[in-house]
């Protein structure tokens, strides 16, 4: 019976999808925005982005068979796949509605492998705003999948899994720390904040001096500085370098008469910025708002998705990964009207503004970041937005709006103040008319300031000479946004990667945020860049990295061949991980933290147990050894701690020392001086010495591969260990011990015999 009914469940769910399609998008939240303009006809499912990923066992692909992936569903997406194969029995055809880019092309790839589906029936559509417009008209332009661009970004994902997985296991060996990782681009970004630290230890500050001349006629008063001397009837620019030269000038100045002698006006006009691509968007949110890569492309993600409006989720701006300033015919049209009805004819330019020639390395025709709706102002929505998607759905409203406006028309005056031989400068600037400065300008555009009536030859009052010193500064570090600059000046990455390279070099602990936003390169990330850039010298070049993005551009144009690119790139990277491997030197991690014995600088160590302590760089002559705990070093040496505790072997007194692995007891007895860690207890009794009446108890051990495990106190007299903690209940089912897993799908506590399979969630305790 209860066949008959699931058969007649599933027959009515058919019969009720028949005719319908199904859209296969990538997150709930786009399901939720797209449903709303689609209707009942359409049945909108998330796949939540990848659903298959290179195999886990080995590489992943066969070098040796012109680089073949092969692929597996990733495994917490197997119920995913599952539901979506169950919903396309009940449709007639399938939409694959990934994002714009490559990535989203092979999205849509990897789950049209996975469904068991007519391949005929499956089709590939495309948008770069939800909108109704947008929705329909990707819909009613439904096509094949691209598969140069799902090449290009397997081609990526082999290349990159070429570099880190076999670049790292050296690292690994060389470097005796099995946390490191080496990418392709982020090892690259890293060798930036490197070399830009580097410079910043390397400047030595040159001093120089301004002087400045407060000045006043008739009750106005003005500031000028000194910029020039006349030196045999030529006009040079002055350069003041200490103070004896200071108080020379000082000297003759005293009795000078300050004369206007030259009045500059120049009329110029400033244009107004291009809209958002990605990695201006990055850096105004971080200058503007404060916000990091991640947290902009975060806020960005759910405004492009869709946000609940009061009727529904609506789409709010234009996909937020792009490297193109295109603006869509419609969405000029939509700004000019915007612009025309609530600022007047002004406003708007004779002809619109155009900023979409196609730079080098542009990625794919996108359009620029901009609001879906124009007419969807930030303040007529801002109660439906966080205060975080406010304030970026405003920079990015402003930005597009003003990119459509007239130039602002400023007026400039420069005046020349002659004071015996030496020449000061005063400037001044206005703004005649605003434009696009209306709705979105920066802080100098502000800066206006008010004319003073002056002609040539008017005599100034001098208020007081103002000498002061300065230092010229080192390079700034990078933030993330400069970084993102930097990287995008020099071809390297691609919208889509800004922010994973940023995050990941910070999480692999390559690199620190300062409070002040600036990145600085931990010691650890300058060792490993220091064995990149000597054993990897084309992986850590510039030029390098940013042909093979360009190469990858290339495959997806049919321009160039996959297998060979990555056959080109394997034979020379082959010899150079046989030559690092043989030639790649051991290289300890500096600190700042100073030796408390000897005064040499503490470097980082790795046990063989898989555990980091800092050790004196004068070793072995100097053998003192700190811990650390979470990453954190000691600032002295511990002292010993007294104990009531007798050595077994000799009953002597003993002692709690700390070494470079934790704390552990040891005798006082100089000829003993037995020494034994001080064990983390379950307090759980071991099982197997219960049966012969001994008093064991499960305690927390280390393997000699640096794992934990729970083991009897009695070693080596019991062996009885456990992989996971004990919890002290016994399994109602089989009566052995239960401990705790810590599971990705929910915490459990499960019984420790295999052969039992009793489990509960750890809740119910």
């Amino acid at each position: 019976m209860a066949t008959t009914k699931t058969a007649k469940s599933t027959n009515t769910k058919k019969n009720e999808n028949a005719g319908k399609t199904l859209v296969i998008v990538e997150s709930p939240a786009k399901s939720k925005t797209i449903s709303k303009i689609l209707g009942p006809n359409y049945i909108i499912q998330a796949s939540m982005g990848h659903v298959r990923d290179l195999a886990s066992k080995g590489l992943g692909f066969d070098i040796e068979n012109d680089f073949k992936p092969t692929f597996e569903i990733i495994p917490e997406k197997k119920k995913v796949v599952t539901e979506l194969n169950k919903i396309a029995k009940t449709v007639d055809r399938i939409y694959l509605a990934s994002d714009p880019d490559r990535e989203g092309e092979a999205i849509a790839w990897h789950v049209k492998e996975c469904l068991k589906f007519p391949d005929d029936k499956i089709f590939r559509i495309v948008f770069n705003e939800i909108t109704p417009h947008a929705i329909k008209d990707a819909v009613a332009n439904y096509h094949q999948i691209d598969m140069l661009k799902v090449e290009a970004q397997k081609t990526r994902q082999i290349l990159d899994k070429l570099v880190g997985f076999k670049i790292s296991p050296i690292l690994w060996e060389k470097m005796k720390n099995y946390k490191l990782s080496a990418g392709r681009v982020q090892s690259v970004a890293l060798k930036m904040i490197c070399e830009r630290e580097d410079e910043i230890e390397a400047f030595i500050p040159k001093e120089y001096w301004t002087i400045e001349a407060i000045l006043n006629r008739k009750n106005a008063q003005f500031s000028a500085e000194l910029s020039r001397i006349i030196k045999n009837d030529k006009d040079e620019k002055l350069e003041l370098n200490n103070i004896d030269e200071v108080n020379k000038v000082l000297d003759e100045l005293k009795g000078a008469k300050y004369i206007v002698s030259k009045i500059t006006q120049r009329d110029t006009s400033k244009k107004p910025q291009p809209p958002f691509i990605t990695s201006t968007l990055q850096r105004e949110a971080s200058s503007k708002l404060g916000y990091g890569v991640s947290k902009t492309m975060q806020i960005a993600q759910k405004l492009y998705e869709g946000i609940d409006l009061g009727d529904g989720s609506v789409g709010l701006i234009t996909y937020m990964r792009t490297d193109s300033t295109r603006i869509s015919n419609d969405a000029t049209d939509a700004a000019k009207d915007f612009i025309l009805n609530n600022y007047g004819n002004d406003y708007y330019p004779t002809t619109p503004n155009i900023y979409n020639k196609k730079k080098q390395n542009t990625q794919d025709a996108h359009e620029a970041i901009r609001p879906s709706y124009i007419d969807k102002t930030p303040d007529s929505i801002k109660k439906y937005l966080t205060s975080e998607q406010y304030k970026l759905y405003k920079l990015i409203w402003d930005r597009f709006m003003a990119s459509q406006m007239t130039n602002a028309k400023i007026k400039n005056l420069t005046v020349d103040i002659s004071a015996n031989q030496y020449i000061f400068k005063m400037g001044f600037s206005k703004v005649v008319f605003d434009g696009f400065t209306k709705i979105y300008c920066d802080e100098e555009d502000l800066k206006a300031q008010k004319f003073p009536t002056l002609e040539t030859g008017d005599e100034l009052t001098l208020s007081k000479l103002n000498p002061e010193q300065h230092f010229t500064q080192p390079p700034s570090r990078y933030s993330e946004a400069s970084l993102v600059k930097q990287l995008e000046e020099y071809g390297i990455g691609r919208p889509s990667t800004y922010a994973p390279i940023i995050t990941k070099i910070q999480q692999r602990n390559y690199v620190e945020k300062l409070q002040t936003k600036a990145l600085k390169p931990t010691p650890l990330g300058r060792a490993i860049c220091k064995q990149l850039v000597e054993h990897f010298v084309d992986i850590m070049d510039y030029k390098f990295t940013a042909q093979m993005e360009s190469s990858l551009d290339d495959i997806a144009e049919d321009k160039q061949n996959s297998v060979k690119f990555l056959k080109d790139f394997w034979t020379p990277f082959s010899k150079t991980l046989d030559e690092a491997s043989k030639n790649m030197k051991r290289v300890d991690v500096e600190t700042d933290k100073i030796c408390p014995n000897c005064g040499k600088k503490m470097v980082v160590k790795l046990s063989r147990f898989g555990k980091q302590f800092l050790a004196c760089s004068g070793y072995p002559e100097c053998k003192t050894a700190l811990p650390m705990n979470n990453g954190e070093a000691q600032t002295e040496i511990p002292k010993d701690e007294p104990t009531d505790k007798k050595c077994e072997k000799c009953g002597g007194d003993m002692v709690i020392k700390t070494g470079p692995y934790g704390k552990y007891y040891q005798c006082l007895n100089e000829k003993c001086k037995k020494r034994f860690s001080i064990l983390e207890s379950s307090g759980v009794a071991c099982p197997k010495c219960a049966e012969v009446g001994r008093n064991g108890e499960l305690v927390k051990r280390r393997s000699r591969f640096g794992t934990f495990f729970w083991g009897c106190s009695k070693y080596p007299d019991c062996n009885f260990t456990l992989y996971a903690e004990p919890n002290g209940e016994k399994c109602p089912e089989c009566g052995s011990l239960l401990v705790k897993k810590y599971l990705k799908r929910g915490n459990k506590i499960a019984c420790s015999n295999k052969n039992c399979k009793y489990s509960k969630d750890m809740d119910e305790e």
